[in-house]
């Protein structure tokens, strides 16, 4: 049998893999896709719908979702919409169309719903003015007025000094009555956070103990836009509050953010969820991967004919995370496997010259297969599945290619399908 074939199957049957799919074969009532009360772990992959999914998002979220799996916890998807100058048709549904073809499919999303939603920022806006609001009301915020050509000729200043450009706290000393004339004139101003008092110290679990001193280096950052829209800062901190995220594993270039959040969190009196910075993906000669980059979109991979499992493959053995770096092993082995003590601070370094090598380990060098071949194999498959009779195996396999409890033996089905058609329906029913 095809590795690829064998990778699926075990995908497939997998315990831990895709109940509310197979409760759907089998007839049984579909298995909820909430939250489980009693999981500790929740974990979001909150990407921009400002375009559409690439290698470097795949990676954030398949970390995130065998982070997840393997501590019983849930994957959350959060789409971060608020920049609504910038949103690109269909990356939305794109998102969530390819994670669902990668196989790290959410529990909760815009699209399957939650207990925590909405998980569109877009349509949580009273939460943030609520935040903000309790922000003023404390004094740890207050209304800006500046307009766009002032803050414009800042920056500008700055640069022409060879400064990185910073706002200069101008409304932060405005008096109560200078706040109310103004107010008048102006009653949608920007909200911007007061940036006092020592940052705090917090132990990353991937760089260890960091404080950056966002105070003497920074503006006062706008947390509210005029528009009513939040920025990153304010939104992420709010949403990963109501969420209950318990863990934030993200990019490294938020990392000098964290402190600045870890303020916010202060500020609103909340506990902060523990935060892992993952090292970015780049390309083989250490540049940034970009989406101008159009052979990095999962759309093209996808449209290609290449398998989910190779991009998987390719993307944690070029990383950390792992006693070992090893070709062909599948999702369910990934999760094993995975060990966030064992993701370093170095750059992953990703060579898509290589993406062929195991699209073909995968792919597998036999197609003619004959059903004597494909019954051995299939003894051997549930053979190493515990707990698993070979009969209730066939069952599930019959189901999932011709939607039968009853027909042909599995192995001549397979033969008849091809291999393409038989990876298909199977894929199908995994994203199903």
């Amino acid at each position: 049998m095809p590795p690829h074939m064998a990778v699926l199957l075990k995908k497939l049957l997998h315990p831990g893999r895709s109940p509310a799919a197979l409760g759907r074969l089998m007839g049984r009532r579909e298995a909820s896709l909430g939250t489980d009360p009693g999981a500790a772990v929740r974990v979001r992959f909150a990407p921009s719908p400002t375009g559409f999914l690439h290698l470097g998002g795949l990676r954030t979220a398949l970390y995130n979702y065998i982070f997840a799996k393997k501590h019983q916890g849930s994957f959350i998807l959060r789409l971060e919409d608020t920049d609504q100058t910038r949103l690109v048709p269909g990356a939305a549904e794109n998102i969530e169309d390819m994670l669902e073809w990668a196989g790290v499919p959410p529990d909760e999303s815009p699209r399957r719903g939650g207990p925590a939603g909405p998980y569109l920022q877009s349509q949580r806006l009273a939460l943030y003015a609520q935040a903000a609001e309790a922000l003023l009301k404390s004094g740890a915020a207050y209304p800006c007025f500046c307009s766009p050509q002032r803050l414009e000729l800042l920056k500008k200043e700055a640069l022409r000094n060879h400064q990185t450009p910073r706002y200069d706290n101008r409304c932060r000393s405005l008096s109560q009555a200078q706040v109310a004339q103004k107010l008048a004139m102006d009653p949608k101003p920007a909200i911007r956070f007061r940036l006092e008092g020592e940052a705090p110290a917090f132990q990353d679990l991937v760089y260890g103990w960091n404080r950056h001193e966002v105070a003497s280096v920074e503006g006062d950052p706008v947390i509210l836009k005029s528009d009513g829209f939040p920025t990153y800062h304010l939104a992420s901190v709010v949403d990963d509050h109501h969420m209950g995220i318990s863990h934030v594993l993200r990019g490294s270039e938020w990392l000098v953010s964290t402190s600045k959040h870890l303020l916010l969190y202060q500020a609103l009196g909340w506990q902060p969820p523990q935060f892992a910075h993952l090292p970015l993906l780049l390309n083989r000669d250490g540049s940034k991967l970009s989406k101008r980059q159009g052979d990095i979109f999962l759309e093209h991979f996808a449209a290609t004919g290449y398998l989910p499992d190779a991009l998987l493959d390719i993307i944690t053995n070029c990383g950390s995370g792992f006693a070992e770096n090893q070709m062909g092993r599948t999702l369910p082995e990934l999760i094993t496997q995975f060990d966030l003590s064992r993701v370093t601070c170095h750059s992953a370094l990703l060579d898509l010259e290589k993406l062929p090598e195991f699209n073909r380990l995968l792919e597998g060098p036999g197609t003619n297969l004959t059903q004597d071949v494909l019954n051995r194999e299939l003894k051997k498959l549930s053979d190493g599945l515990e707990g698993i009779k070979h009969s209730n195996v066939m069952k599930l396999l019959r189901v999932a290619l011709s939607g039968q409890q009853q027909g042909p033996p599995v192995a001549e089905m397979m033969v008849s399908l091809g291999p393409k058609e038989v990876r298909e329906r199977i894929q199908k029913v995994l994203c199903s």
